[in-house]
């Protein structure tokens, strides 16, 4: 692995080429805060896919994806005077070790649970940190994961659930209501059930500790790959899709599941 010397001179050297492109690149020299978000938003999605395939090559590439737009909204921010890579890197030198009292003080934390716990805590806290346990959930984020979010954080005060199991009686009524609403055909009142029985859901892959983004993508990758092959196959027997009866694609599509 390389020295501190080494990654330092090489940070540099990313700082001094970021320099460089803002003051001679057309492209670069126009950008904005605002032009880039959509991008980084896009960085961060293509992170998350070579997260989900294990592919550490491209990990590799897309964190650097990423470093590069922090670096750039940086040079951005040192141009105007409001802020540099220091401050950036400064403020969060100061969040890391104010938010770890049990690494650089003397709080004790001996499992991950009390560390967000006291996490959370001092974020209520801290100058300038959030007045209230939601308000640091980003509104822009998907709903599936703004909810994951949610349920995590109002635990981490104790509002949670004594029993996990006691999870399954919410999910049932929830389940109950949404039929209620079905068979009252009240499309407004059916959404919102469904949306509370969605939640319910969430909160029981919460305390069963699977992360539901990751459980729904992965069934959306084994769907895509089935459906993929009904297709092929029905293209390589000269047949079409829309002629067949769904009793002839579920013939195939039993085929597609013992094989992926």
């Amino acid at each position: 692995m390389h020295t501190i010397e080494d990654k330092l001179s090489e940070f540099e050297r990313l700082l001094n080429v970021m320099t460089e492109l803002r003051a001679k690149c057309p492209w670069d020299k126009e950008q904005t805060f605002e032009s880039l978000r959509v991008q980084t938003i896009e960085e961060v999605y293509e992170l998350a896919d070579a997260i989900l395939d294990n592919d550490i090559q491209n990990i590799r590439k897309e964190i650097g994806d990423l470093l590069l737009h922090v670096v750039f909204y940086s040079q951005m921010g040192s141009e105007t005077n409001d802020f540099d890579i220091y401050d950036v890197c400064k403020s969060l030198n100061e969040k890391l070790i104010y938010r770890h009292p049990h690494v650089f003080g003397e709080t004790e934390a001996n499992n991950a649970r009390t560390v967000e716990q006291n996490w959370e805590q001092l974020k209520l806290k801290e100058k300038g940190g959030n007045k209230t346990v939601l308000s640091g959930v980003p509104v822009s984020l998907p709903a599936l994961v703004k909810a994951h979010r949610i349920q995590d954080k109002a635990r981490s005060v104790g509002f949670d659930w004594e029993e996990r199991e006691q999870v399954w009686g919410k999910v049932q009524e929830e389940i109950d209501e949404f039929k209620m609403e079905i068979a009252a055909s009240d499309k407004d009142k059916m959404e919102a059930e469904f949306g509370d029985l969605m939640f319910s859901l969430i909160n029981a892959a919460r305390l069963y500790d699977i992360n539901p983004e990751n459980a729904l993508e992965r069934t959306n990758r084994k769907f895509i790959q089935r459906f993929n092959y009904l297709e092929s196959k029905t293209i390589t027997q000269g047949r079409d899709l829309k002629s067949m009866t769904l009793a002839e694609m579920d013939e195939i599509w039993e085929e597609a599941k013992k094989k992926m």
